[in-house]
This record gives structure tokens, sequence and C-alpha cells, in this order.
């Protein structure tokens, strides 16, 4: 089986919107089959996306990270993320996860009687995800449709008309068994405190290189030093200061693969004004020297290039 994306790592933008376009204007409805494995550190990193998202689990386990919730996902178990919601998964191993992403008016028409009464009081309730399992009647329902959703995304007969019918059906059990107050609205404070985070975190992407301090993030969505590290803690389960440095480290493992740069100016590149204390950082972090990982990285770049090679010579 062929996995869905392109690339190895999920491309966003300082606000961590998701840059890819999931289907287009006539179908707004993407399919991806994917091994968390083969992303950078089994890791699909934080992002967030207008479109609803629905996954299940094929193989391994999934531990997801979803607005303030923590929890693992297990072979056979389902998952839906709502719009707009901030959310991560990552692996200890392989992780084989088909999905499928759609925008909500895939469900029904914006200005429809249908999109009003059955698809926005999901959107805007106070819901961020459900899990799906199969010891929970409807659950095992959704399930049954979410993987037959999968099965005919191989086939050329009628694929977007089943598709439609299924993700209708799907949510009409989401509506009919939901415990949420869908007559309510997404909590103000809940929406206004994820927009904080957001904030925060944009500023960061920003100024990877440059000495910021948490004062600086917290000003950046007007709040306390104190608010902006239980929002942090709330939301993304670290501290900004953590997460500062996580987002530097990476940006360094990926100019380690992608450029030719030096070590020296990699890490003033990325923030850390003083080599040794990046490289000791770095190790901590990935378990391997820059250099280490740089020379790892490559073999690996060359292992794949190999082997798109002989697969293009063989087909050929």
């Amino acid at each position: 089986m062929k996995y869905g994306r392109q690339s190895n790592k999920i491309m966003t933008d300082d606000s961590l919107m998701e840059t890819v376009r999931h289907g287009n204007s006539s179908y707004p409805f993407h399919y991806y089959y994917e091994n968390l494995a083969e992303f950078d550190f089994n890791c699909i990193e934080w992002h967030w996306h207008v479109e609803v998202e629905f996954v299940l689990v094929e193989k391994g386990t999934v531990r997801c990270e979803i607005g303030e919730k923590q929890f693992s996902l297990l072979e056979g178990d389902g998952l839906f993320v709502n719009s707009r919601v901030l959310h991560r998964f990552y692996s200890e191993g392989e992780a084989v996860v088909p999905n499928f992403v759609c925008h909500p008016v895939f469900i029904a028409s914006q200005d429809s009687l249908i999109f009003d009464r059955y698809v926005l009081p999901v959107l805007s309730s106070a819901l961020d995800c459900q899990t799906f399992e199969e010891n929970i009647s409807w659950q095992s329902e959704v399930l049954t449709l979410m993987r037959e959703t999968v099965r005919i995304q191989e086939s050329d007969s009628g694929k977007e008309l089943l598709t439609s019918s299924l993700l209708q059906k799907i949510w009409y059990l989401m509506y009919e068994n939901l415990e949420t107050d869908l007559a309510g609205r997404r909590m103000d404070t809940s929406v206004s405190s994820q927009a904080r985070v957001q904030l925060m975190m944009q500023y960061i992407h920003q100024n990877l290189a440059s000495g910021i301090s948490l004062r600086d993030i917290a000003d950046q969505a007007l709040v306390s030093k104190s608010t902006a590290l239980n929002l942090f803690r709330r939301y993304l389960h670290t501290t900004p200061v953590d997460y500062l440095n996580s987002c530097r480290l990476k940006e360094a493992a990926r100019l380690l693969t992608s450029t030719e740069k030096n070590i020296k100016t990699i890490s003033k590149e990325t923030g850390f004004n003083h080599e040794d204390y990046f490289c000791r950082k770095f190790k901590q972090h990935y378990k391997v020297t820059p250099t280490e990982y740089r020379k790892d990285s490559l073999k690996k770049i060359s292992r794949q290039d190999n082997h798109v090679k002989s697969c293009t010579a063989t087909s050929g």
C-alpha cells in the first residue's frame, strides 16, 4: 500500500494551520494512508485545519494530544477531530493510520437546513474530539462505516457518491449519540484560551533565532507569565521555554539534513548562542550528536533514493 502524503512532515503556517489543501472546492474530501514511522521522529506535529478529520488505527498504538486531552488509540480504534482544533499524533514505532479529512460542506451545503440543524451544532459545540471503540454499539457502527469509507477509496466505481453517503451516516450517528450540549456553542473561554496559545506558538515559530523570554512570549497573548505557563501545560503539556527549545532543535535538525551549513552557523541561526550548549541540548533531545544525526539522515535519504531508482527501473 502506498502511503498518502508526499512529505514526511506536516506543513503549517506560523499559526500552525496546515497549508496542504485537502481535496478541492468541487470535492472537499481527501483520503490518506499513513504510517507514523514514515514521519520525522514518528510524529505528526502540532497543527489544525478547518476540515474535520476521521482516523482509524490499522496497526500499532497512536498517542494523541488534542486540545487539552492526552490519550492512546489502540489497533482497531477510531477518532474524530473537530474543525480548528490543535492536535498532534505520535508513536513509538510503526503505526498505520488510514484517515480522511473533509470540509464540513462535504456533509451538507453551508446554506442548507441540514448544515444548520445537524452540522453546525457539532462544529460549534464544546467537542474537541471523539474516540470510537468496538465495545460501544453506536461507536462500533461508526467504525464499520469508517472502514467501508477507507475500503471504497481503492475503487473507481461510484467512489465519490458512496463516500458522501457514508460520511452522512457517520455524522448522523455522531449527532444522535454524542454526549455534548449540541444546542450550545463551543465555550468562549475555551476558544479564547486556545487562540492565546496559538498566538504564543506563532510568535515562537517566527522568532526562533531571537533571544526571546517567557515574558516576551506571554506578552503576545496579553497574559501574565503564570497564565502563559498554565495555558501551555493545559494544551501542549509542556512549558513555553521547553516548547521554544524543542522548536529550535527541530529546525536545527531540518537544517542539518537540508543544508551544508556548519554546526556553529546552525546553532546561531536557531537561537543557541553557544555551540557547546547547542550540541549538548541536541544530544539530550535526539540521543545523537548533530554530526551523527546529519550522517545518519543522509544515509537514510540515500537509501530512499536508491529504492526509488530501483522501483523505477523495475517498472520500466
